[in-house]
């Protein structure tokens, strides 16, 4: 292919999308090359089609790999939950692909000595884990509705056919269902009741995030239950300061 075909092709792609940052000229194409010039987002998607490549591919070539994107959320902590789908961009994940032939379920494992082999296995193979039903949520590092059962930091499993509020008497508090709710400022999780055409969000007794009454569904959905939950411990913030039982006594 010859650059004044490149040329041809990369000013079709431009009047398609009415856009003539994906036109990619002859000299520019020549700069690209030769002088390590580093092209737009638009001649990158251009460039891609026209070479038939995978964009991601010619993103690894600048030093970008999106398979690393999920490995970089540790560095990145937003204050405020919210829904995760940073795998999307992944083309592959390493995951557990041999396992210790001894290894008993019922006993408390260590994961890395259970697992004899990791590979890296195609995201398009584990679309047969997947179904509609479940989103992911991560908990921001603000967010302490929940804590100290859901601390921040908290990856979130959701179970999207279970957003009904369920009511009843729970023996525990690891027992009674906690919900993902999408707000108008936002997600959180919390236990929820049902009051009318309003619905009570209640954090964790030991939280300082009060409850709030909201209009359901207007200001509150309920977006599913949570039923599997992934997080870190040991890395929790001191207290500053406690008052003392004199001061506590005052502030009751």
């Amino acid at each position: 292919m010859t650059m004044r075909d490149v040329e041809c092709a990369s000013v079709r792609i431009a009047e398609r999308h009415k856009n003539e940052e994906f036109a990619v000229a002859p000299s520019r194409l020549s700069d690209i090359e030769t002088k390590g010039l580093i092209p737009s987002i638009y001649r990158l998607y251009a460039l891609a089609v026209i070479y038939r490549l995978d964009l991601r591919e010619i993103l690894s070539w600048y030093g970008i790999d999106l398979n690393l994107a999920a490995a970089d959320l540790c560095l990145s902590l937003p204050p405020k939950s919210h829904r995760t789908e940073v795998l999307q961009s992944a083309s592959v994940v390493q995951m557990p692909i041999r396992m210790d032939p001894a290894f008993d379920p019922r006993r408390t494992t260590h994961l890395g000595r259970m697992v004899e082999r990791w590979g890296a296995v195609p995201l398009a193979y584990l679309a047969q884990f997947a179904g509609d039903r479940y989103t992911y949520a991560y908990v921001g590092s603000e967010d302490l509705t929940m804590y100290p059962i859901l601390p921040p930091g908290t990856f979130l499993q959701v179970d999207e056919s279970r957003n009904k509020i369920l009511q009843g008497m729970w023996r525990s508090e690891y027992e009674r269902p906690i919900y993902f709710v999408e707000t108008r400022e936002g997600y959180t999780c919390c236990w929820c009741t049902a009051k009318g055409d309003n619905i009570v969000l209640q954090p964790h007794s030991l939280s300082p995030v009060p409850v709030r009454i909201l209009r359901h569904p207007q200001d509150a959905e309920v977006l599913g239950q949570v039923v599997g939950i992934a997080l870190r411990l040991g890395e929790w913030s001191a207290v500053e300061s406690q008052p003392d039982s004199k001061e506590r006594a005052a502030l009751n």
